[in-house]
């Protein structure tokens, strides 16, 4: 039988190559400088404080509705990745 833990590990891999690149192209943001610069900087802020609370209640349903584990972790895990995904795309086209 396959690991759910597996799929998982594999899913986070993703996550984390993704999240490397939105962390390069903040930094190009950031060092651009300038009033969008700024607004990058303030915005970085306030979406790991909503991701993680998504995250966590996402998690936190997943778990009181009687889900295994891994897929309270895998909702957890989408949650974020919904949010990584979006910056990826809204800071790759300008």
């Amino acid at each position: 039988m396959f690991n759910p833990w597996l799929a998982f590990t594999l899913k986070s891999i993703e996550l984390g190559i993704d999240a490397q690149a939105v962390i390069a192209l903040r930094l190009m943001r950031l060092a651009a400088g300038g009033a969008r610069g700024q607004a990058e900087a303030q915005r970085m802020v306030t979406e790991k404080v909503s991701t993680a609370a998504e995250a966590q209640v996402a998690a936190a349903a997943a778990i009181t509705t009687g889900r295994k584990t891994h897929v309270a972790a895998g909702k957890a895990l989408g949650a974020v990745r919904k949010r990584v995904r979006a910056n990826k795309r809204r800071l790759s086209r300008r």
